[in-house]
């Protein structure tokens, strides 16, 4: 069964139609997550959304329970993710108000848990291609009926924040690395949904052109939280388009992003750690068991 998965904002929840909706509050081996969960039905499909920052905007990108937050969606039965954040952009074609579908990352964040796994139980899994090709398709088609202007593909440079980029970083990023968008929060979420099995979908909503534009040469909270509060009916009504579109008889993932550790597991099975083994039976209990 496909239960789809979405973290982002805090209004995203606030959906006509929803129903049976509650919050959950989820405890995890890796501690709480970001905030309770938000679950519900739409049209007929079972959904799941996460505060990223929590209700308020009371955690910083670095301070974030990654594990925590994928770990509970794994534990509501989540397969599939969408994952909703605002990014600068690199691009003039890639204006505020765009939406980017991320299909690649390049990971400069150092202050974060990166992975499910570790001493007593080491899994090595393939981030060469970090996203789901199936459901990025699904919601750019679903943001596109939403009335937003999307992008499909892009690297997305994930920085450590909280503080926005040097003049000289943003043209680095810009002109060397040929990076299209650039935020704080997509990594390591890809890579721990990746461990989780979990199919996951990151759209990038551009909210400014960073500090490489010359008619942008400081990035402004304000103008920042403007363009988010345009963004946000837009991505509400992704939502709700995605649901409609996503069968809720689940198949199996073209991608492999379904079974990403069934060749990676490398820790002999004598040789790993009971206590860890247990920590990691929300995650992996499909290939450790």
């Amino acid at each position: 069964m496909t239960v789809l998965g979405i973290i982002g904002g805090s209004g995203l929840y606030e959906i006509a139609g929803l129903q049976n909706a509650e919050w959950r509050s989820v405890e995890t081996p890796f501690g709480a997550p970001s905030d309770a969960l938000f679950t519900g039905t739409l049209d007929g499909l079972q959904l799941v959304f996460l505060p990223r920052h929590g209700r308020g905007h009371v955690h910083t990108p670095s301070s974030v329970p990654y594990k925590a937050n994928i770990c509970a969606l794994k534990q509501l039965g989540v397969t599939d993710i969408v994952s909703l954040s605002a990014t600068g952009s690199f691009r003039e074609d890639m204006p505020p108000g765009d939406f980017v579908m991320v299909d690649q990352f390049i990971d400069r964040t150092f202050a974060r848990e990166k992975s499910f796994f570790g001493p007593g139980c080491v899994a090595h899994v393939s981030v060469a291609h970090p996203t789901c090709k199936r459901l990025s398709a699904m919601v750019s088609d679903a943001a596109r009926q939403s009335g937003a202007n999307v992008h499909d593909g892009g690297t997305y440079l994930a920085m450590e924040g909280p503080q926005f980029s040097t003049l000289a970083e943003s043209r680095l990023y810009r002109e060397v690395w040929n990076c299209d968008v650039i935020g704080m929060t997509n990594m390591p979420e890809a890579k721990l949904a990746r461990e989780a099995e979990i199919c996951y979908a990151p759209v990038a909503m551009v909210t400014d052109f960073d500090c490489w534009h010359p008619d942008h040469d400081a990035v402004e909270v304000a103008d920042i939280v403007r363009t988010l509060m345009g963004n946000a009916d837009r991505a509400r009504s992704t939502v709700v388009h995605l649901a409609k579109g996503l069968a809720a008889q689940r198949d199996v993932c073209p991608c492999g992003c379904d079974r990403a550790l069934e060749t990676a597991l490398i820790t002999a099975p004598e040789a790993r750690d009971p206590e860890f083994v247990k920590k990691l039976q929300p995650i992996a209990g499909r290939v450790l068991n």
